[in-house]
């Protein structure tokens, strides 16, 4: 049982107030990911889950039980660092072993757990290796292994991959993932990066400035985002955004396409400059410039040279609409008049908008 239940906790340091009345409830055996920016108050918000730092205000519950103010090895609770936190001086063996002997487990069963959970996490063949021998992913392995003979209702995980390399952090997010199907056990994992929190979330909790600003099935957020911040927040390259008349409004670059002369099958229709094309491989990113502002497009790979002028299209049933203050709206009658007249146009509901 891993159920942590966070009530309206706030944390000040001096006249920095850095969370701001969180309430959450993180469900027992879910892959939990709290995202935000550098600075938003996520890592302030683990720690004190984890009993590192003390809440201003507020209760921290798990399982049902009040650990607001418990020490640390009272909450059953094992953290995974993003510096590894290895003891050097150890093999592989002897730092999974350590918190085992300190909670006097004998010596027949300490072998058992240390094998099986070696051969979870692939490290068996390293066991006599001390870290300094070891690659960056083998030692995050390392302080995994560590944290789950621990046998913990939840894994608190800070940016445990932000020090490896792009190759090594996708590999490692697969690995994080199986290993949670088998241990199906609480997961609660800090990240500022999108990409891991819509590749290995079940659910993704959003901050920025201290406040929860929307929370959710990675589905839910990417297609329903219920501000501007999240919208731009999620997505790369983020939403596109066009102010104007006192709403913004949004459409995902994956929304806009290329015109083929044989679909015309949008609501609208712009001309446009394209400003730079990024080749990814499996897909292609324009930039491209329009009466209503910079676009980013992304599509399908495309290797042909398409020529500097193009036009682009895209539906109103995926445009969002937000008001001044950053909070989504739906579209009415009202707003799609507004967005036929950021287009210049004046034309009927069943009218193609071309400009």
């Amino acid at each position: 049982m891993g159920k942590i239940t966070i009530n309206h906790i706030k944390k000040s340091f001096h006249s920095n107030e850095i969370l701001k009345g969180i309430d959450v409830e993180i469900q027992d055996g879910s892959f939990t990911i709290l995202l935000g920016p550098s600075g938003c108050g996520k890592s302030t918000l683990l720690r004190i889950i984890a009993g590192l730092e003390e809440p201003t205000s507020g209760s921290l519950l798990i399982n049902d039980e009040d650990v607001t103010y418990a020490e640390p090895k009272d909450r059953n609770i094992a953290m995974v660092f993003q510096n590894y936190a290895l003891y050097p001086h150890m093999t592989v063996y002897k730092n999974i072993e350590y918190g085992l002997k300190i909670k006097k487990v004998p010596k027949h069963e300490r072998e058992e757990i240390i094998q099986n959970v070696l051969n979870m996490v692939e490290l068996t063949e390293h066991a006599n290796k001390r870290p300094a021998q070891l690659s960056g992913g083998q030692r995050q392995r390392v302080a995994l292994a560590r944290a789950i003979v621990k046998r913990p209702h939840a894994f608190l995980m800070d940016e445990p991959l932000s020090n490896l390399d792009a190759k090594l952090r996708n590999q490692m997010r697969q690995e994080l993932i199986d290993l949670h199907q088998q241990l199906k056990t609480t997961f609660l994992y800090v990240t500022h990066d999108q990409v891991e929190a819509m590749s290995m979330g079940s659910y993704i909790i959003i901050m920025n400035q201290g406040e929860i600003m929307q929370q959710g099935t990675p589905k839910e957020i990417y297609t329903n985002p219920a501000n501007l911040f999240v919208a731009q927040f999620i997505g790369s390259p983020p939403t596109n955004i066009i102010e104007f008349d006192n709403i913004y409004i949004g459409i995902r670059p994956e929304d806009i396409t290329i015109l083929n002369k044989n679909d015309f099958n949008s609501d609208a229709i712009l001309s446009g400059e394209i400003l730079t094309t990024e080749q990814l491989g499996g897909e292609t990113i324009y930039r491209v410039k329009t009466k209503v502002g910079n676009l980013n497009i992304r599509t399908q790979s495309c290797w042909d040279e398409i020529g500097k002028f193009v036009e682009v299209q895209f539906s109103f049933d995926k445009l969002m609409v937000f008001d001044k203050q950053g909070n989504r709206i739906e579209k009415d009658e009202t707003i799609l008049d507004i967005i036929k007249k950021l287009l210049n146009v004046e034309l009927n509901e069943k009218e193609l908008l071309h400009v």
